[in-house]
């Protein structure tokens, strides 16, 4: 039987403190790495670290602001000086929006989703790669399927998220002869509570979740499904069936598949 190639791994997680991403670490902690959790509110943060030094594992916390250039870099020494090493690196901090693009009161919220989901995502790598080759880690790019198609009232998460897959698809590619892997993996609607911090017309979270909670994955089986492609080095895992069908639809019939996305977000699902 193969061992756990996270058992005893130094696994970096942001977005931490809440859904997909603490799911991520409780896991991780459930199978022996040793965590360094990061993401912007202190408190939670500490309340994930806690949780995960309660399965077993050792943990720290450092809070982090992925959009600051600074902080990604001291998150790495924070994670070198505690552990030694870097095996794994999770970028799945991110933010949402819910609005169209012609709502907008300014671009603020263009940079801010920007700095966040993918400037973060490339901050942290840059910093964390030297680290990985070494171990001949694995990299890990938390996206969405917005990433694979064009999502309305989504514009600026969904380039984000377009961005994110050009990079570590391209990286991917550069790392083929290092020994580290690179798993970009595309989640539709999940369980967490991203809609209600998701960004407004007026650059303010929304505070509400106009999302159906139904048929939408936990955010328990969009970590294990997460974990497992990492542990293969897979290069990317899209999480439902009908989203697989929408890929392949996308190359001989795209309208039918922007018209699927448009009645997905009205019915919010």
């Amino acid at each position: 039987m193969k061992s756990d190639p996270f058992d005893g791994a130094v696994a970096i997680v942001t977005g931490a403190s809440a859904g997909i991403g603490l799911e991520i670490a409780r896991q991780l902690a459930q199978r022996g790495a040793s965590l360094v959790l990061a993401a912007r509110e202190p408190t939670l943060l500490d309340s994930a670290a806690h949780a995960c030094r309660q399965l077993g594992a050792q943990a720290i916390a450092v809070p982090t602001d992925v959009s600051k250039r600074d902080q990604c870099g001291r998150l790495i020494e924070a994670a070198v000086e505690e552990f030694g090493r870097i095996d794994t690196l999770v970028n799945n901090a991110g933010i949402s929006m819910h609005a169209r693009f012609d709502e907008l009161g300014d671009l603020d919220a263009v940079d801010r989703i920007t700095g966040i989901n993918y400037l973060g995502s490339v901050y942290c790598t840059f910093y964390a790669l030297p680290y990985l080759k070494k171990t001949s880690g694995r990299i890990v790019a938390v996206s969405s399927l917005a990433g694979r198609n064009g999502v309305p009232t989504r514009t600026i998460y969904s380039a984000t998220k377009h961005a994110m897959a050009g990079f570590f698809d391209s990286l991917r590619i550069e790392l083929r002869r290092d020994g580290v892997s690179v798993t970009v993996v595309y989640p539709g609607f999940v369980a967490t509570d991203i809609a209600e911090r998701a960004i407004g017309p007026n650059g303010q979270p929304l505070g509400t979740r106009p999302v159906s909670n139904r048929d939408v994955m936990s955010a328990e089986e969009c970590a294990r499904l997460t974990l497992e492609a990492v542990a293969a080095r897979r290069r990317e895992v899209v999480m439902t069936g009908r989203a697989r069908i929408g890929m392949l639809l996308k190359a001989f019939a795209p309208g039918i598949v922007d018209d699927m996305a448009d009645r997905a977000v009205r019915r919010g699902r």
